[in-house]
């Protein structure tokens, strides 16, 4: 990618992957990011738990009914945990640092997608289980990563929503 138009114009959400495992490089990269994105008052209130192994990755495919199933072929899986006792705004603070994450996946050449987990009590409580995530913490989301198994069209620019935007008045 050559610019953030076109970085955000080409990520997509990405369901399946291919088998090949994702390098600890790019995890890395990808976890520079997330460390780098903003938060009110620095006070950083998120906490990241990288997932490779198999059987745990196919848990949390199974941790809801729809919207998970991704899981069953991602390759990594990034947790975005919370201590939401640090701030009122750690919900934000963890949906930009997630939104960092899906962007430098995408840069890197995976494909990622957020599987929502908070407010969800059974689901939340099982990704716990899953990944010793003390009980302290709320969870923001479940990130799939891996190679993409499936190619979607870029966003034609000339159909986004321009009608949403609205200049100094409503």
């Amino acid at each position: 990618m050559n610019d953030f138009r076109t970085l955000c114009q080409h990520r997509r959400s990405i369901r399946t992957f291919t088998q090949q495992p994702v390098e600890r490089e790019k995890i890395d990269y990808i976890l520079q990011c997330a460390l780098m994105s903003p938060s009110a008052k620095r006070l950083n209130p998120w906490e990241f738990v990288v997932v490779t192994d198999e059987t745990v990755l196919r848990g949390l495919a199974d941790c809801k009914t729809y919207g998970s199933q991704m899981f069953k072929t991602a390759t990594a899986g990034i947790i975005v945990a919370l201590d939401s006792s640090l701030t009122d705004t750690w919900q934000a603070d963890g949906a930009i640092a997630a939104e960092h994450i899906l962007l430098a996946a995408a840069e890197q050449g995976l494909g990622a997608c957020w599987c929502h987990i908070y407010g969800r009590d059974e689901s939340e409580a099982m990704v716990k289980r899953l990944t010793g995530i003390p009980e302290n913490y709320a969870i923001l989301c479940a990130i799939a990563l891996g190679y993409k198994d499936e190619e979607r069209k870029d966003y034609d620019l000339q159909k986004l929503l321009y009608n949403k935007i609205h200049n100094e008045k409503w």
